[in-house]
This record gives structure tokens, C-alpha cells and sequence, in this order.
């Protein structure tokens, strides 16, 4: 399996995602802002945890991705890869601890690391004591330009586009694509997964698409 692309510079995830109404209104506004371009994956991630649920209580993350290409209409297929992601609260600095006005962005700390053989290190983590805690699955399509990643999720519950990046850049792409800072989402994929499943009257579990039954 090819090592997946390294996402990260910075110890420091800095995000907002923002709502998509319309997927081939986005695309080509994408394509002209963006210099680069990483095709489209299909990405199946799972969430690992205590069985007393410790990571979520405490802001904690940890995270196997797998991604497979995934070639759309005028979407060149991505690479295949594999990361594990480990997200925490970011470490307290002068800022925000004496900053009184919730941030607009969505800042963690993050470490990733690539892996060459993703059901082994699962299997791992599974004689560890952690357990698959939510699953979800999405179709990205990823973009840059200089240190700004633009990353066009197709989701069970919606188009979503997520901003990485300094928030300068955040603002400034953001502004480029038609979008306000009213419009910044700072949730998590389980958090719009559960708020969809809210609104739908039924209980969450994972945010996987429909399967079409054989006959």
C-alpha cells in the first residue's frame, strides 16, 4: 500500500467547514483558486476509543483512514494510503488563555503517521482494549494552494468543504468562494452526523452510505 500523502506541516490543525448547497457550483470555483490538485478518494475512517468512551470526554481523538481512488466526472481519481490521526485540545498558550471570544476556527493539536498496513495496526489498538467507536465514510476530493488545504467532502449527510490552514488564508479562500465568517462551521463529522440523526428522530451509529441490497 503507497504511503498517504502528508496532510500536516504543523503541529497545530487550524479548520472551519462550510456547508455546500450545490457540488458542480463549487467544483469549478475550485479549480480556479486552487493550484494544486489531489484527486478524489473514497475515504472509510474509524474512530477508536476506551470502552468508558475517555477519548470523546476529554476532546480526544485517534483515528485510522483508509482511502481508495474514487474518479468522479471531471474528478480525476486520488491515491490509495493509509493514516493514523491522534487529535487533543491544543496546548494552552497566551492567546487563548487570556482570550475571553470563542475562536471562529476549530484549532487542535494533531499528529499523524502513515501506515503501510492499516488491519495490522487495527488489530493492534484491538489487543490494546480500544474499541471502533464510530465509523463514517466520505468522498474527498483535495486541493491546495501554498499552505491552505481545501478538502471537498461528499458525506452521508451533505457536501461539506473543510479550510486548513493559517487563518488568514481560511479567511481569504473563504471570502474567494462566495462565504462569510457567519458561515464557519467548527463541528466535528460526528457532530453533524448526530445533529442530522436529531433532526431525522433516530439513533446515531455511523455515518456510512446507504447499501444497495443484492437480489
Amino acid at each position: 500500500m503507497r504511503k498517504i500523502r502528508k496532510i500536516k506541516k504543523t503541529p497545530t490543525e487550524i479548520e472551519v467547514k462550510l456547508r455546500i448547497a450545490s457540488l458542480p457550483e463549487i467544483l469549478p470555483l475550485l479549480r480556479r483558486f486552487a493550484s494544486i490538485s489531489h484527486g478524489r478518494v473514497f475515504e472509510q475512517n474509524t474512530l477508536f476509543d476506551t470502552p468508558d468512551s475517555a477519548f470523546r470526554r476529554t476532546g480526544r481523538l485517534l483515528r485510522v483512514r483508509i482511502e481508495t481512488p474514487a474518479a468522479a466526472p471531471n474528478q480525476p481519481p486520488g491515491r490509495t494510503g493509509a493514516v493514523l490521526t491522534a487529535k487533543a485540545p491544543p496546548p494552552p498558550t497566551r492567546r487563548n488563555t487570556k482570550s475571553k471570544k470563542r475562536s471562529r476556527y476549530k484549532e487542535r493539536a494533531e499528529s499523524e503517521l502513515p501506515l503501510r498496513h492499516p488491519e495490522k495496526f487495527i488489530h493492534t489498538l484491538l489487543t490494546l482494549g480500544l474499541r471502533p467507536a464510530f465509523r463514517y465514510e466520505k468522498f474527498r476530493t483535495g486541493f491546495a494552494l501554498g499552505t491552505l488545504h481545501l478538502d471537498l467532502d461528499e458525506t452521508p449527510v451533505g457536501t461539506i468543504l473543510e479550510l486548513e490552514g493559517p487563518p488568514k488564508s481560511i479567511d481569504k479562500a473563504a471570502k474567494a468562494l462566495r462565504f462569510s465568517h457567519a458561515d464557519y462551521l467548527r463541528a466535528t463529522y460526528w457532530d453533524l452526523y448526530a445533529a442530522d440523526c436529531r433532526r431525522r428522530g433516530v439513533t446515531p451509529k455511523n455515518m456510512l452510505f446507504a447499501r444497495r441490497k443484492s437480489r
